[in-house]
């Protein structure tokens, strides 16, 4: 807590320079205003000259004179442009000093609910904006309310983990809701709240459900509202329950064009539907916003949402069997090496783009020899992301006979999932010991103990199946389900093979190796209208240019078989 205790000072500053938290002030000092370092400057938007972010009109009791930037600021809130975002709300407390609601807006913006936890930092400057906004009088009940749902999250940060955090905030929106029925944006934020707080093993959906009907209430009278149609995607991100969040998918990024994230957060729903070249076009936008974004910011490299995007875009091509696009933005990524906000969403491309480039065309040799890359990154505060290259080196070294090395993969994925325990990650340190059970089926596998290896793949097949993907991600590097299929596919269990690849195109349709893979086994079962089917689907999703291999069996059985 040293950057906590660093800046405890604050605190003791504010208390003199608002007369004592809570206290009755009109307005607060310039000098606690300055304690929160905001982040200023003009909006940077790589869309319609304009500015278009979505239509949202916020209720407050601030000077009328900041309502435009207000709303301005509320609108990007909900796209999660939270630099921009933070610099609208710092204009509104430079024009409006005593606007509590102005406060509410940055501690929001450095909450994030369904990113990765705010940073120490965020949560320093977050708590400065909430006791500002709380010591402002002449406020309403409802602006007191919302700074309270806020503060419910922030609350004892240094010991209450970031999902209990979460749940204290969806309490306390749900209270702002049922208090204030009538109010949009509560039941918005009470929505948002719902899916933060969500949790990833529950398959019901409950929270999503809720969510749900709230939002989809609210869609039919305000269709243009950001946070509305960005959160029902958000909502609706799940296998099985995709389909309800296309229409609104198909909209989001012509009601905010001028957000990168909203030209990239439609191609989450196309990616659950199989929908590879909505993605792609998505993704293609997005990327291109986010270069002209950090063009314009003046960012020193490349910006997170770009590598976010790129991410997306490499699973798309690899989907349609297009190595060459796909290696291509590999390529790309592999000379990357400045990024800004070092963060989470690039670990991830960094780690997973080569990883399913590899993974995916079962180019085993090359998945083996993979190495963490840029070599520079700060790699040790990201160890899930770092167990991608591992799991991948470990099922290259497994099909290339290479028993030493898997073994050794798999000791450092161990530890790896021992640090994330360490640091209460229960989320990821499962996603990794996942890996490590299907590391361990191979591995048996290798040593011809097909028992033993069926056993273990299936048990991580099901361990993956009891929770949810990341929101990082487009999908699992390699679904469990998916090599749980392989494996009985290699020891010529097509029956049950058929079945598993079946299974994983439910959870993910159009997944060109399992469509293929479920051809191939309906095949060797003699079951020819069912291979048919799954050949059909290949071809049909796939880049007719394409030269993977599998796309000349597909149109060799069809041919034989017309």
């Amino acid at each position: 807590m040293n950057l906590f205790l660093k800046n405890y000072s604050f605190f003791c500053i504010a208390a003199v320079a608002l007369s004592g938290c809570g206290g009755n002030n009109s307005s607060p000092s310039k000098e606690a205003i300055d304690q929160l370092h905001l982040t200023r400057g003009e909006i940077i938007s790589c869309g319609p000259p304009e500015g278009e972010f979505g239509t949202v009109d916020f209720d407050m009791s601030c000077d009328g004179k900041v309502k435009k930037e207000f709303n301005i600021a509320v609108e990007l809130l909900h796209s999660f442009e939270y630099d921009e975002a933070e610099k609208q709300f710092a204009k509104v407390i430079t024009e409006s000093p005593d606007c509590s609601m102005a406060y509410w807006g940055v501690a929001m913006c450095n909450f994030h609910p369904l990113w990765e936890a705010p940073s120490e930092a965020n949560l320093i400057k977050g708590s400065r904006a909430i006791e500002i906004g709380k010591s402002i009088r002449g406020k309403t009940e409802r602006e007191s309310g919302y700074i309270n749902a806020v503060a419910a999250y922030y609350k004892d940060w240094q010991t209450i983990n970031p999902p209990k955090r979460a749940v204290n905030f969806e309490k306390a929106m749900q209270l702002m809701h049922s208090q204030y029925p009538d109010d949009k944006e509560a039941a918005i934020f009470y929505a948002l709240a719902l899916d933060a707080s969500a949790l990833p093993t529950d398959k019901t959906y409950a929270n999503q459900k809720k969510a749900g009907d709230i939002l989809n209430a609210l869609y039919a009278v305000a269709p243009n509202h950001p946070g509305i149609i960005h959160y029902i995607i958000h909502n609706y991100d799940y296998p099985g329950i995709a389909n309800q969040a296309l229409p609104a998918a198909r909209k989001y990024a012509s009601v905010a064009p001028s957000s990168a994230h909203a030209l990239h957060m439609p191609s989450h729903i196309f990616t659950r539907l199989g929908l590879w070249d909505d993605c792609i076009e998505s993704n293609k936008k997005s990327v291109a916003a986010a270069k002209c974004y950090a063009e314009s910011a003046g960012i020193k490299g490349h910006w997170d949402e770009e590598l976010h995007g790129l991410d997306y875009l490499v699973y798309a091509y690899l989907q349609k069997g297009d190595n060459k696009d796909a290696a291509e933005q590999v390529k790309y990524i592999a000379g990357i090496h400045d990024v800004y906000p070092i963060n989470f969403k690039e670990a991830y491309t960094f780690a997973a783009a080569p990883a399913r480039l590899a993974l995916e065309n079962k180019n085993w040799k090359e998945a083996a020899q993979l190495t963490l890359q840029p070599a520079e990154f700060p790699w040790k505060k990201f160890p899930w992301q770092e167990a991608i290259i591992h799991f991948a080196r470990l099922l290259g070294a497994a099909h290339t006979g290479d028993l030493s090395s898997a073994q050794s993969e798999l000791v450092r994925l161990n530890t790896l999932r021992d640090t994330l325990l360490q640091q209460k990650d229960l989320y990821k340190s499962k996603q990794v010991a996942i890996q490590i059970k299907a590391g361990e089926a191979w591995i048996e596998w290798m040593r011809k103990n097909n028992t033993e290896a069926l056993n273990f793949m299936k048990i991580a097949a099901d361990m993956e199946d009891s929770t949810s993907k990341h929101p990082v991600t487009p999908g699992e590097v390699l679904p469990a389900r998916e090599l749980y299929a392989d494996m009985l596919i290699s020891l010529k269990q097509n029956k049950n093979a058929l079945q598993a690849f079946q299974e994983v195109l439910k959870q993910s349709p159009n997944r060109f190796n399992s469509l293929f893979g479920a051809a191939s086994a309906a095949e060797e079962l003699g079951d020819t209208s069912t291979a048919i089917l799954y050949y059909k689907q290949l071809i049909a999703i796939a880049d007719t240019t394409s030269g993977r291999p599998e796309l000349i069996v597909a149109k060799l059985f069809l041919i034989k078989h017309s």
